[in-house]
């Protein structure tokens, strides 16, 4: 009984833990595959996500320097205009001081004014005036009062010379006005186009940051798939190792109890031989009767002395001996005495054994059929169970993948 438990023990856990082996091996092959992949990937998106990081940088970069770039063109304008403005202001003063035949201190503080203006911008001045006209400038500033009459006549308000300065401050007044002009709409465009490039530097920098953080988002889900894949490697090597390690104990431990069945039921064999020979050699009808009923032995010619007594406890004795049966030995011994009543009960109980051992045996391969049938249904359900979900599972994940590249379709148009 004891031995066709283990038998059963070994023949159900052997075809487990080779199944749960095998399952661990192919698990093995799809998580080193999936590591493989997934570090690849994630050697990709850190490539991406450095070029986008300095793309975005680059972006950045280019929109602060012309930031700075337009403050600077902005704050020269404004100080640019501001000084325009007040040469303009000292060329309409002097043109009104000259038209209005103006002295005194009007004419000292017109003199200050446009000498200041001349002297700021010397070069555009010089590039304006001709040489006669320049040295008119220069003699006017220096003696203003000479161009009209301090005290003005009704034949002649101002000296001939003014009409020639008059004119000369009016073209210049003009050329500024003109300049100043023409320097706000540059101004106007200057700041328009600062904007336009603002606003596509800061579309691409949005753009940039959005598909960084896709990326970013993309790379920790890669990352924290890879690291579980990974856990999942160890463990499922782990639990490969100790399932080989415990199937290959249990096939020691299996074969040292078949190779012990083997030798016990070879005991029995040659136990039940001994009976069976010793049995010919006694007269008793009774006895031969109950060994032909149990075994169908066919009994010899035999006759009741005690000669063949002695050679049926011979017989019974060298084999309880090359056995080591101590049930032999006792039935050898009472033989001896010719205590057949005992012998007979001792024969008794050694059919019942073998009967009753017998019977258990096949109980026992009954239930262990019954429960490797049933086990043998109830994984056929579950992987039948699984490869179901297993199919769910991928056609979800082809739907999603799916709906990710609509998606971003969708955001590209």
């Amino acid at each position: 009984e004891v031995y066709n438990k283990v038998a059963c023990w070994c023949q159900t856990n052997d075809k487990e833990k080779t199944a749960s082996i095998a399952d661990a091996e192919g698990r093995i092959d799809r998580l080193i595959n999936k590591i493989e992949e997934e570090t690849a990937t994630s050697s990709r998106l850190n490539t991406e996500i450095k070029n986008l990081e300095e793309e975005v940088a680059k972006n950045q970069k280019a929109l602060d320097t012309a930031t700075a770039n337009r403050k600077k063109e902005l704050a020269e304008f404004n100080e640019d205009e501001k000084d325009t403005l007040q040469s303009i202001s000292a060329l309409k003063s002097a043109v009104t001081v000259l038209s209005k035949h103006n002295g005194g201190a009007a004419l000292l503080d017109m003199q200050a004014a446009l000498r200041a203006t001349v002297h700021r911008h010397a070069a555009k001045v010089g590039d304006m005036l001709s040489t006669k006209e320049m040295k008119t400038m220069n003699s006017f500033l220096q003696s203003p009062e000479d161009y009209f009459d301090a005290e003005p006549t009704f034949k002649q308000s101002y000296a001939p010379q003014s009409g020639e300065i008059f004119g000369i401050l009016k073209n210049m007044l003009q050329t500024f006005e003109a300049d100043l002009s023409q320097a706000q709409k540059d101004e106007m465009q200057s700041q328009s186009a600062f904007e336009s490039l603002k606003a596509a530097k800061e579309d691409e920098i949005k753009q940039g940051q959005d598909h960084l953080e896709e990326k970013q988002e993309e790379l920790a889900n890669t990352d924290e798939s890879l690291a579980n894949a990974k856990e999942d490697l160890e463990d499922t090597r782990t639990s490969l190792a100790a399932d080989q390690s415990f199937l290959a104990n249990l096939k020691e431990k299996c074969q040292l109890t078949d190779q012990e069945y083997e030798q016990r039921t070879k005991t029995r064999q040659e136990e039940i031989s001994a009976v069976s020979e010793a049995l010919s050699f006694l007269t008793s009808d009774e006895a031969h009767d109950l060994f032909s009923r149990t075994f169908n032995f066919v009994q010899r010619t035999a006759t009741s002395s005690s000669a063949n007594r002695e050679r049926a406890a011979a017989i019974l004795a060298e084999t309880a001996h090359r056995v080591h049966s101590a049930d032999l030995a006792t039935l050898a011994g009472e033989v001896r005495r010719d205590a057949f009543v005992k012998v007979k009960k001792a024969i008794d109980d050694m059919i019942a054994k073998l009967l009753q051992d017998k019977e258990d045996e096949i109980k026992q391969k009954d239930f262990c059929i019954e429960e490797l049938n049933t086990n043998e249904r109830e994984t056929e359900l579950k992987n039948r169970d699984k490869e179901e979900t297993q199919a769910k599972i991928d056609t979800l994940t082809n739907e999603i993948e799916t709906l990710t590249k609509e998606i971003d379709t969708l955001k590209a148009e």
